[in-house]
């Protein structure tokens, strides 16, 4: 079977097919946009508009939806999460090659040159020996080769993967749902950069998580989604269980205080059907996490109600998956159950891979703008060319293809591409100007979903010291 037109390595005959004498001359001056140029479509530029026949902030009434939910969870490969749901009832799921005995045949070398396959996880736990940094990401992904995961950390961890035995709603959900073959993290790194394109189509120069990337950067060059949102007036929140993530782009928090809202909130929102047009909302990041940690330490979270948690339910190394699984299945019943499903769109993901083994190599990708990465001596040399490895990417609507598969790629800025087709929007970047949306998710001439099918998503275990659903 051939590989998807988005997937095929991009050349220099590509960019002569598709952009003729003016593509040829991007290759080789334009860095910007010589992923852009083999796609078969115009290029569209920061700040043009989804439909420039009608006016910003027109309501596309032919995407069937009110309120868009977007959830990011943190640190999981598409193989390592959903490796195996190709023998969980989605059988054309891109996961990993499993014989009839159940054993992968994946594998990556060690050092010594010796095979590690990847292995079931037969618990929620989490060990240690996995890495995203750029550097460790870079000598992962091995120029398309995918052979570098138990390298990189000098350990076998990166090659385990878990069945719906231990993620019972994660596997039910995929399943039920539409899910992407080639959602890929946005850039091949850590998590705030990756959520930074999120929020603004840009890592603006960071590759990495940490208190320097909140406190020294400045906000982004083009803005946020949500500076477009609040220009426009549309209702958004964020909602935040212990921590908001959009305190990465700490100009966001000191702007809008009255939109960051706790989590309590987004359930009662959802009970009274009256969810903002959209909605960001964050798990447990927990003090002692890598994402948690810095964001903790932002002035002002007292004021919004912030409660920092030390357990964590992000599904970030090293916490118990079981947290977070029983969090994400709270946080979707919710969305199913609210009187405003039948006009919601949920966008369930995962911010980048952790360091865990994924088997598809990542395309080229657009370059948001001209700010490289900021790399200091000793880091692997590269730009936000190029995204990151797989991550889980869920959709959840009336109008999901039931049992379905999307093989379109997309990144995180698909979110953003979705919220400015709906509200004809000015993009912010190259990136999320030229993102794919959702919609290939969805067929709106068919609202299968109407009733939501609640019964089908599987509730899991209640973790230790969780207060059971309701």
């Amino acid at each position: 079977m051939p590989e998807p037109f988005e997937l095929r390595p991009i050349t220099r005959r590509k960019l002569l097919r598709y952009g003729g004498v003016a593509a040829a001359g991007l290759a080789s001056a334009d860095p910007l946009l010589r992923a852009a140029s083999a796609l078969a479509r115009p290029v569209r530029r920061p700040d043009s508009l989804p439909d420039p026949k009608v006016p910003a902030g027109t309501v596309d009434a032919s995407m069937q939806f009110d309120h868009i939910v977007v959830v990011m969870m943190e640190n999981h490969s598409f193989d390592n999460l959903l490796g195996a749901l190709h023998r969980s009832g989605q059988p054309k799921a891109h996961g990993l090659k499993i014989n009839g005995k159940g054993i992968a045949r994946n594998s990556n070398p060690n050092a010594a040159g010796e095979a590690v396959h990847s292995f079931p996880f037969t618990t929620t736990a989490q060990g240690s020996g996995v890495s995203q940094s750029w550097n460790a990401t870079h000598q992962q992904i091995d120029g398309g080769r995918m052979d570098g995961f138990v390298r990189s950390t000098e350990s076998t961890q990166p090659m385990g993967y878990w069945t719906e035995e231990q993620l019972p709603f994660a596997y039910s959900f995929a399943r039920t749902f539409t899910i992407a073959n080639n959602w890929f993290c946005s850039a091949p790194c850590q998590t705030y950069p990756n959520r930074r394109f999120l929020m603004a189509g840009t890592a603006y120069g960071n590759i990495s998580t940490d208190f320097e990337s909140i406190f020294s950067s400045p906000p982004p060059p083009n803005g946020t989604i949500f500076d477009r949102l609040h220009a426009y007036g549309i209702e958004w929140k964020n909602y935040f269980t212990d921590l908001p993530a959009t305190g990465i782009i700490r100009s966001t928090v000191e702007k809008y205080p009255a939109n960051i809202r706790p989590y309590a909130e987004f359930v009662l929102d959802c009970k009274a059907g009256t969810l903002p047009a959209v909605s960001f909302v964050d798990p447990e990041f927990g003090v002692l996490g890598e994402v948690g940690g810095p964001l903790s330490k932002l002035p002002g979270l007292e004021a919004l109600g912030a409660k920092i948690g030390e357990t964590g339910g992000d599904q970030e190394n090293p916490q118990d998956m079981s947290y977070g699984e029983y969090w994400a299945y709270q946080t979707v019943k919710a969305v199913l159950e609210s009187p405003a499903w039948p006009r919601t769109l949920l966008v369930y993901t995962y911010d980048e891979h952790g360091g865990y083994y994924d088997h598809v190599p990542p395309p080229a990708a657009i370059a948001p703008d001209s700010i490289p990465p900021e790399l200091k001596p000793g880091d692997v040399p590269g730009g936000y060319d190029i995204y990151g490895p797989r991550v889980p990417g869920i959709v959840a609507s009336p109008y999901s293809k039931p049992n379905g598969v999307t093989n379109v790629v997309h990144d995180h800025t698909s979110v953003l591409a979705t919220i400015e087709k709906k509200w004809n929007l000015p993009a912010l970047t190259y990136r999320d100007a030229n993102a794919r949306t959702v919609e290939d998710f969805l067929d709106f001439g068919s609202a299968a979903y109407l009733e939501p099918p609640v019964s089908s998503v599987i509730e899991p275990p209640v973790p230790v010291g969780t207060a059971a659903s309701t």
